[in-house]
This record gives structure tokens, C-alpha cells and sequence, in this order.
């Protein structure tokens, strides 16, 4: 190839290169030489020379969350323009489902692992440190801390906005929808949630579980809406569930949504701006934490190390929460 080009071969090197030193009229011989032959730069040799493959590994959890999706869809961009190869898997947001996919990964030497609100059992977890490739938990915490980071939206505060309101707006008998039981993310937002109502005058809220699922959540909305005192104001835990939530009561309970019943959500999708929905939500700022992740995978690749970055949402006030 580079002596198709009449380069050298470092040359050739640089041109395939993001962000290399070399002259356009140099890497543009290059380009047209290898169209010419039909090259294609060999990327398990160029790892094996360099010692990275620039190829990151992302499990998204729950691929019918379209947080998950937009959060995927925006962390693709940034590592597209960072010059990083994307290898995806997708899992469900149970204990450790992630688990089988970093195994394949693992198989690729790539130089980062993202985990998109999904989680990893203690073993494979220690399988990562030990072959020195960082773990990034993006909009969750992980069981693990040892070599593992994370970049997380401010969960407890979020919780405490999320009560002030509706107790500001006069909502009196709360509930709240947890995706699982003992979802590491969940606590603080839930903690922060009760916390505030608590020594308010009111009833503690009720807890019942939506299973980070469509159909978790509308089943546990029609046993929240079924009880002869129900609850008039539904805090949960991601806008998905909430979404799922308001439907159940519109047009099985024929509920008027923010007068008969608040709804609240959380993560901030595009999907709860809809005039349909007109969700109240505590939104993640998404492109501040990608921005995060990314200074992590450039400066930690090759040596895991533990940190935990909390950015500050947004609480987005709408008509799903508007009874004054």
C-alpha cells in the first residue's frame, strides 16, 4: 500500500488515523491509492501494534426505553467524532443480564466498557479490572466499586423536587413506582422522596413495583387505581413507566390526568413533552454526562480506576402535575 501511494508506511499509518499529523495532499494520495487497490486498514493488527483497538463496548438495558435509546444515540455521536469503533449489546435491566454480553466483549480487547442502565455480577466485574479494561456505569450505580466509575443525574434530588411539587400543587395521598425492589439507583431517589414527605402531615407513600416495563407499570397502576382510597398523585421512577401509567388512567379509570391525578416522571424523554403525555419529569442533561464518559474513556484507557460524577438535572414542570 505505501508504496502504491509512494509513501511510507507510517504515513499510510497517519492517514487512517484520527487527528494525525500529516498533509492533506499527502493523506488524500493515500486514500486514492487504497480505492485504487481496494485496502482496507487492518484493525487487529493495528491493536496488536498499538496496544488499543479504539473500540468501546456498550450494553444498553431495556432497548424499549427511550431514554436508553436516546442515551445510546448521543454517546454513538461523541464516540464517532472521538474516533472510537462502537460494539452494542443490549440486555434487560434485571440483576447482572448484562453478564453474557461483557463476556463476548472482553473476547474484542476493547478499551472501555459503557453500561447504559444495566448492571454486572462481582465475577465479571473483577474479570474487567483484571484484563485492565475501565467499566463506565452511565445513569446508574453499580453493586461494585473497585475499578468501576459511573456518571449519574442527582437521583436524591430529583426525589425531593419531585415531592415539593406535588405537595405544592396540593396532592395529599402519594405513591411511588420503583422499577426493582432493590435497584441501586432507585434508592436515593426513593430515599430522598419519602424523606420529604416525611413529617408533612401527610400519609407515607405507597411503593409498588413497575419492573422498569411497560406492562409492569400498567399493572401496577391499575392495582394502585383499584383500591378504594387511591393514591392522587403517582411519582415513578422513569418516564416510560409514567407514560404507561397515564394511559391506564385516562382511559381505563377515566381519570382526568393533573386534576384527579398527578403523574410525575423522571429522565426527561422527548416522548413526555408530547401534548398527549405533557409529563411532568426531573430531566437528565444527557450530553453533560456523554461529556463526562468520554473524558473518562480518553483518560483512563488501559487502567481502571473508580470515580463517581453526579451531574444536576432539571425538574420540568407540565399539565400532568397541574391541579392549582
Amino acid at each position: 500500500m505505501a508504496r502504491v501511494a509512494g509513501v511510507s508506511q507510517a504515513a499510510v499509518s497517519r492517514a487512517y488515523t484520527p487527528g494525525a499529523s500529516i498533509s492533506p495532499e499527502t493523506k488524500d494520495r493515500v486514500l486514492k491509492a487504497a480505492e485504487k487497490i481496494g485496502y482496507r486498514p487492518n484493525l487487529i493488527a493495528r491493536t496488536l501494534i498499538r496496544g488499543r483497538s479504539d473500540i468501546v463496548g456498550v450494553v444498553m438495558g431495556n432497548p424499549k426505553n427511550p431514554a436508553h435509546v436516546a442515551t445510546f444515540e448521543a454517546l454513538s455521536n461523541r464516540l464517532t467524532k472521538a474516533g472510537k469503533h462502537l460494539l452494542l449489546f443490549t440486555a434487560e435491566e434485571d440483576d447482572c443480564a448484562a453478564d453474557v454480553h461483557v463476556e463476548d466483549l472482553l473476547k474484542y480487547r476493547v478499551d472501555a466498557l459503557v453500561l447504559i442502565s444495566a448492571n454486572l455480577s462481582s465475577r465479571i466485574s473483577k474479570e474487567c479490572r483484571v484484563a485492565g479494561i475501565p467499566v463506565i456505569f452511565l445513569s446508574r450505580l453499580s453493586r461494585q466499586t473497585e475499578g468501576m466509575s459511573s456518571v449519574t443525574v442527582a437521583a436524591g434530588e430529583g426525589g425531593r423536587r419531585i415531592a415539593e411539587h406535588l405537595l405544592r400543587q396540593g396532592y395529599r395521598r402519594l405513591a411511588y413506582m420503583v422499577g426493582f425492589s432493590d435497584s441501586e439507583s432507585n434508592r436515593e431517589r426513593e430515599a430522598a422522596f419519602i424523606g420529604c414527605v416525611s413529617g408533612r402531615g401527610v400519609p407515607a407513600p405507597q411503593r409498588i413495583v413497575g419492573h422498569f416495563q411497560r406492562e409492569g407499570a400498567m399493572a401496577a397502576a391499575r392495582e394502585l387505581l383499584s383500591q378504594r382510597r387511591k393514591p392522587d398523585a403517582i411519582f415513578c421512577a422513569t418516564d416510560y413507566m409514567a407514560i404507561a401509567t397515564i394511559e391506564v388512567a385516562r382511559y381505563e379509570f377515566g381519570l382526568e390526568i393533573g386534576r384527579e391525578l398527578g403523574v410525575a416522571g423522571f429522565d426527561g424523554i422527548e416522548q413526555a413533552a408530547w401534548p398527549s403525555f405533557d409529563l411532568t419529569t426531573y430531566s437528565q442533561p444527557v450530553e453533560a454526562m456523554i461529556n463526562h464518559v468520554i473524558a473518562m474513556i480518553q483518560r483512563t484507557s488501559g487502567s481502571p480506576s473508580s470515580s463517581r460524577i453526579v451531574v444536576e438535572g432539571e425538574l420540568k414542570y407540565r399539565g400532568s402535575t397541574r391541579r392549582k
